[in-house]
């Protein structure tokens, strides 16, 4: 239960000042702050991460432990959260004592592997990073199985949209090249405390057991990149600096970017120059 003050919330430059039981808190805005609050909605996310077997468990950003209360007791399971807000790291290990040494006090950005074996991450990202966080995983994506997020709506369809969506994109692609992607569910802006001012929706990302075939991960990477910066122009013209004139002369250069598969990316980049 939260108390704030004569019954209100105080509103200071960084957010909303709350008095608990075990501190103080504040809603920090510079830092994304949206604290989920729906038991329903917190339930459904658990329930869909425990589908699947787990040894290892990384939740990012848990705020005020709306989720961190469910998964630090899951059984047979090691856990660590990463926070970079020290406020909150404060407040979560004196209201759960037994997180103290289970607490990465790190931007999740800047941080090392947090686990030598194979783990799945969970969290409630941060909006103002969310794509940065995505990205980040897909340099641990050998390690990471199982990514379980919610995300502004926006990031998450675009995460797991298919060719032909106007959303479809850089990360899209990029993501999709790895992970069998799905989108479960809305959750609306009152589920928050503060309410953000956009919708929210959660996805499951799933480590794909068959590798894409491409060149190389550089040269997959520098396509999409290409592809995408100027994703009005047809093929030829977006990416004509990465292919040879005959090459460019294949029909598929004369669709657009977002019509293009993941597949279809790969294959492209055995006939870069």
């Amino acid at each position: 239960m939260v108390f704030n003050l004569q019954a209100m919330p105080l509103l200071r430059k960084e957010g909303y000042f709350y008095i608990t039981f075990v501190g103080m808190y504040t809603h920090k805005k510079s830092l994304g702050q949206h604290f989920l609050k729906d038991e329903n909605v917190i339930e459904k996310i658990i329930a869909v991460l425990k589908e699947d077997s787990f040894t290892n468990l990384l939740e990012v950003g848990p705020g005020t432990g709306a989720l961190t209360k469910f998964l630090m007791d899951l059984p047979a399971v090691n856990f660590k959260a990463v926070e970079l807000d020290e406020e909150k790291v404060t407040y979560l290990s004196k209201k759960y004592p037994a997180l103290k040494e289970k607490i990465i006090s790190q931007s999740f950005l800047d941080m090392d592997k947090p686990f030598d074996e194979p783990f799945t991450i969970i969290g409630n990202f941060p909006y103002n990073i969310s794509t940065q966080i995505l990205f980040k995983a897909l340099e641990w994506k050998d390690n990471v199985p199982c990514i379980i997020g919610m995300f502004q709506k926006e990031v998450a369809q675009r995460a797991a949209s298919k060719e032909g969506s106007k959303v479809y994109g850089v990360l899209s692609v990029l993501m999709q090249a790895y992970y069998e992607i799905e989108y479960l569910f809305d959750v609306g802006n009152e589920c928050f405390d503060p309410p953000p001012k956009v919708q929210s929706g959660v996805i499951r990302m799933k480590r794909k057991t068959t590798s894409l075939e491409y060149k190389s991960e550089r040269a997959f990477w520098v396509l999409v990149k290409t592809a995408f910066n100027q994703r009005r122009k047809t093929m030829r013209n977006a990416v004509k600096s990465l292919f040879s004139a005959e090459v460019l002369q294949d029909e598929i250069f004369l669709r657009r970017a977002e019509a293009l598969s993941v597949e279809e990316f790969a294959a492209l980049t055995f006939r870069m120059q």
